[in-house]
């Protein structure tokens, strides 16, 4: 398989880089995951733009246009044979001294990779925990899609290795948050509920984008503070992120809910795969 590093397309066993690199010593990086569709990586314009406003809140002067990005996954795609798949696009902040720098960051470490999708069902149903673990705060004003990811890896210890769960965390305050890899939706008499940025939680792309397909839809959109109980009285709940699309909930804890059955989640899915046709034929 290969990646790309740092202008080279190499093996990915090939691969090194600097252990002085500030992303491993400080965890100073941002990432985006982005799934390609017949080649063509969709929503990239909406990552890049988080990606690029990540680099600038870690003062790493590198900055993303579009073409540039494109012509790496389209080549990196033609050298793995590869047209759909999972690409992680990963800047770090590069060489620096040891010890904490205030000046910015010019020599960033850029990688891209990419591997296969697995076979995935469509509209794949998963039972939903609440996890006892908070989600923790972020480090700034805006929760940055970053290399400090211990809080996810343990939330994900504590749900278990099975992929047919997911983790629901709740803020400090206790006010539901976020999944371990995804965003929390879910409806209720036809109104559409998802929390508010204010808890903390990472402002999805597929977030972002399922909440324009409900704006198209004309419904009712609430983003807020709410409890677990809001959660239970729910008529249906899904969780969303880049890979798996939209993933419905069939359980929480005693409780059924239509999963892939429900109304809203078939609407929302059908005219999410619309506009992925939509993309790749451009």
């Amino acid at each position: 398989m290969y990646i790309y590093l740092n202008g080279k397309y190499i093996k990915k066993e090939e691969a090194n880089i600097s252990p002085f690199d500030h992303g491993y010593l400080y965890g100073l990086g941002v990432f985006e995951t982005i799934r390609t569709y017949q080649g063509h990586p969709f929503l990239l314009d909406e990552h890049l733009g988080r990606l690029n406003a990540g680099l600038d809140e870690l003062n790493i002067s590198k900055r993303f246009e579009y073409a540039e990005v494109l012509e790496i996954v389209e080549e990196l795609s033609r050298l793995n044979g590869l047209q759909d798949s999972y690409i992680r696009f990963n800047v770090s902040a590069g060489v620096g001294e040891i010890g904490l720098q205030a000046e910015e960051y010019d020599s960033p470490t850029v990688i891209m990779f990419q591997k296969p999708l697995p076979q995935m069902e469509r509209l794949k149903e998963k039972e939903a925990v609440i996890l006892k673990l908070r989600r923790n705060t972020p480090e700034t004003a805006t929760r940055l899609k970053s290399h400090h990811f211990f809080n996810n890896v343990a939330a994900k210890r504590e749900l278990g290795p099975d992929p047919n769960k997911e983790g629901i965390l709740l803020s400090e305050s206790g006010f539901l948050a976020e999944g371990v890899t995804s965003n929390l939706f879910w409806l209720k008499d036809k109104v559409l509920h998802t929390p508010a940025l204010e808890t903390g939680i990472l402002n999805g792309i597929t977030r972002q984008f399922v909440l324009k397909l409900a704006e198209r839809l004309e419904m009712t959109v609430n983003e807020g503070l709410y409890q677990a109980a809001d959660l239970e009285k729910a008529d249906e709940i899904f969780f969303t992120n880049s890979i798996q699309e939209i993933i419905p909930v069939h359980q929480l804890g005693l409780r059924k809910f239509p999963g892939k059955n429900g109304d809203y989640v078939k609407t929302l899915y059908q005219l999410y795969q619309n506009q992925v046709l939509s993309q790749t034929r451009k």
